[in-house]
């Protein structure tokens, strides 16, 4: 497959038009209110959080994906709208019915998606006020107002967009995403909203953007904590004008591995804007029995603190990372264990390879982004996750988030 990497973030594909303003949410002259839009209606597949505390617009999501249509969206941050009651439910269902009848769509194609503080109520006069404008703002170079809008303790756009040859067609992806703090494998733990141009049947877009995500969004790990409100949502309008793609399909594996690229590039620009964070580091586990095994072993390393600042502080601590795959609750032989640093072994069966190693390792650590793989034995199993180092600034920033 040859990709293209193209500028037009989620404008790229298509019949697709966006749009950001402020509306009041977040102080002047900062960005809270964005809108996405197709020209023509869409299939829509979805993705959501899995914490047990679900704010409103997740929940209008989760109806509104069973029919899996939809053609605009429409998303605000600076207020998660999250444990803020019926009032909250009636908000994000106003918010719905005003874009709806600004962009004479049926309301059920209208999806709503928030983020930011939770616990307070949404100011609904100011965002009243804020749709007109931003209807009227809508166009095909929209993209970085719209990405910029659904930022919160992000410092920079997250945008995307790939083409490939499917079906004889040109087909575009595109995509933003916000996320900088609160990432941890267990869905997506951000907003993320892509865009096709491609003909996809709903069901075989919902299989392609399930296994993107856990290939990619779900195997990303900043801090360990997940959100009330984390979203990816996919909207196909078709405009493409290839033959209708099928589960099972050589068409389907195309796109699939199209969504994907789309989806890792926006996971790792999550993973490189971490909260403070300084350097990414890519976690393979391998010689498990199972990729599950793997991936918990993997996450487990990937959410200790003192491998992250060990990460931090660029010392070949290796005895933690060892110390945390222990711990993860899976079998595997001490006498096996071998760990990597890029090329650099540091175990071998078990063994220190010694300080001439960890020397090297050290010079490893200095990177900005380096592999660190834990081989455990000659198993099948294997799974890879990113993660960030945790620093003073992840400190200073969640210590007065809300103040």
């Amino acid at each position: 497959m040859n990709v293209n990497k193209i500028k037009g973030g989620v404008t790229a594909p298509t019949g697709f038009l966006a749009a950001g303003i402020h509306a009041g949410i977040k102080p002047a002259p900062m960005l809270d209110l964005a809108l996405l839009a197709s020209t023509h209606p869409g299939t829509m597949a979805g993705v959501l959080t899995q914490n047990r505390i679900v704010a409103p617009p997740v929940l209008l999501c989760r109806r509104q994906l069973k029919k899996h249509t939809g053609q605009a969206i429409v998303i605000n941050s600076g207020n998660a709208n999250a444990l803020t009651g019926s009032q909250g439910m009636s908000d994000a269902m106003e918010i719905r019915r005003l874009v709806s009848a600004a962009l004479r769509l049926p309301v059920g194609s209208v999806f709503v998606g928030s983020t930011g503080v939770i616990g307070r109520p949404l100011p609904m006069p100011a965002i009243r006020e804020a749709v007109p404008p931003l209807i009227r703002l809508l166009n095909r170079s929209g993209h970085k107002p719209a990405a910029q809008a659904i930022m919160t303790t992000d410092t920079r756009l997250k945008e995307v967009a790939v083409q490939a040859k499917i079906g004889g067609r040109l087909v575009t992806i595109g995509g933003m995403a916000k996320g900088s703090g609160m990432i941890h494998p267990d869905m997506a733990t951000m907003l993320a909203y892509l865009t096709t141009d491609a003909a996809i049947a709903p069901r075989t877009l919902q299989a392609a953007l399930t296994r993107a995500v856990n290939e990619t969004f779900n195997c990303i790990s900043v801090d360990g904590d997940t959100s009330t409100n984390d979203t990816v949502l996919c909207l196909a309008n078709g405009r493409a004008g290839n033959p209708t793609i099928q589960t099972g399909t050589p068409q389907w594996e195309t796109f699939s591995a199209l969504l994907q690229e789309a989806c890792l590039s926006l996971a790792l620009q999550i993973c490189r804007d971490g909260e403070g964070a300084t350097k990414i580091v890519e976690i393979v586990v391998r010689g498990t029995r199972t990729n599950r095994e793997a991936k918990k072993i993997a996450q487990t390393i990937a959410t200790s603190l003192l491998v992250k600042t060990a990460v931090f502080g660029e010392d070949p601590n290796w005895g933690r990372i060892v110390a945390a795959a222990g711990r993860a609750g899976v079998k595997f032989n001490p006498a096996k264990i071998g760990l990597a640093f890029d090329k650099t072994r540091v175990v071998h069966n078990g063994q220190p390879v010694g300080d001439r190693a960890d020397n090297r390792a050290q010079r490893v650590m200095r990177k900005k982004q380096y592999v660190m793989t834990l081989s455990l034995g000659n198993q099948p199993g294997c799974a890879k996750l990113w993660t960030t180092d945790l620093t003073y600034e992840y400190v200073r920033i969640n210590a007065s988030y809300t103040t």
